[in-house]
């Protein structure tokens, strides 16, 4: 039976998506919804390719092109995402996607062709071990959510609820109030905020979040004090996993604790919903804060092996925030107005595929 690889076009997008519904390591991030949003927000190109044997899909591997101003051209799979890589059939197929997609670096004169694997797919390629992932199942009952909390996470979110009185509310028409709170939470953090306009885009291909959905569907989430929005998070749906993707907070209302209080209300949330697993996302390793945060919640680390390709002439873009290079931009970010910080980190992270 003959394999061949061809990138994906308007013909085979459906099929393909289809694909990735029904495969077992499927994620939110390996969908055309990703991929269409990030083309949207970003103007990136879309290159993902798809292996095909006696014209069935027997492999998928999200690919987009990113014209980086700080780093010259690169090839991720896949950009502002937590995962990425290649969905297969079997190892010929992934095999031969491997191929295509070096054999593209080669050719258009990438600087790195970056693969956020959860495992190492490929043993002839480095991996870089920066990043963890925290993943935890849910219970059955939305009431035994706080009661799984280990003691300090319980007892804050217990306050924030009985002492504090913070209150929580899931509406679209917040979107807005989050992108706010979390454009000046990326600033007070040092790192540039993605445009409104791919919170949008998500939001705009995803619908919302019902029981029993397993296709991809969101939830614009608002925790208030006194009526007063305080913390706000975008999470995303998808075959029984809910991840919480983009947060913010008023920092002044620390003291009620509005982290503890959002995230167990999401998760009580994803389990009125159905969901079966909480998705905390990825941390960098040395990335203290939201490294003990995740555990503090009861979640435990869990290697990601990203892995990469350097064509010849390319070199790793390092734009990571540890970088020596960006120690300078780092301090005086959190000084400059949230005016200035949102336009030129929406413009910034086009070049910096997260």
């Amino acid at each position: 039976m003959t394999l061949i690889v061809t990138r994906i076009n308007a013909w085979q997008a459906d099929e393909c998506a289809a694909y990735v519904d029904r495969h077992h390591q499927g994620t939110f991030f390996h969908t055309r919804i990703w991929r269409d949003a990030v083309a949207e927000a970003f103007g990136h190109n879309d290159c993902s390719l798809a292996a095909w044997r006696d014209g069935r899909t027997v492999g998928v591997l999200p690919l987009m092109r990113i014209a980086s101003r700080l780093a010259g051209t690169l090839l991720v799979s896949v950009p502002y995402g937590v995962y990425g890589g290649a969905l297969s059939d079997d190892d010929e197929a992934a095999d031969a996607l491997l191929e295509r997609a070096k054999r593209l670096a080669d050719r258009t004169r990438v600087q790195w062709l970056d693969i956020r694997s959860i495992e190492p797919q490929w043993p002839e390629l480095p991996v870089l071990s920066r990043y963890v992932t925290f993943r935890k199942q849910l219970p059955d009952d939305p009431a035994r959510v706080l009661a799984d909390l280990p003691r300090k996470a319980r007892a804050a979110a217990r306050q924030a609820r009985e002492r504090y009185g913070l209150e929580v509310s899931f509406d679209d028409e917040e979107l807005a109030t989050i992108w706010s709170l979390y454009s000046a939470s990326m600033r007070r953090l040092a790192s540039p905020n993605y445009p409104a306009a791919f919170f949008e885009a998500l939001v705009r291909r995803t619908a919302p979040a019902s029981r029993g959905t397993e296709g991809p569907g969101h939830l614009v989430q608002i925790v208030r004090h006194q009526g007063r929005p305080i913390a706000g998070l975008l999470s995303f749906t998808y075959r029984g996993t809910m991840l919480p993707y983009f947060a913010g907070g008023d920092e002044r209302f620390e003291k009620y604790h509005p982290n503890h209080f959002m995230y167990l209300t999401a998760m009580e949330k994803g389990v009125e919903l159905g969901c079966r697993e909480f998705d905390f996302g990825r941390s960098r390793i040395d990335n203290q804060g939201a490294y003990d945060f995740k555990r503090f919640q009861g979640f435990e680390p869990t290697p990601l092996h990203y892995q990469y390709y350097v064509p010849r002439g390319g070199r790793d873009p390092d734009l990571h925030p540890d970088n020596p290079k960006l120690a300078l931009a780092r301090r005086v970010w959190p000084r400059l107005p949230l005016a200035v910080t949102r336009p030129l980190g929406a413009w910034l992270a086009k070049s910096i595929p997260g």
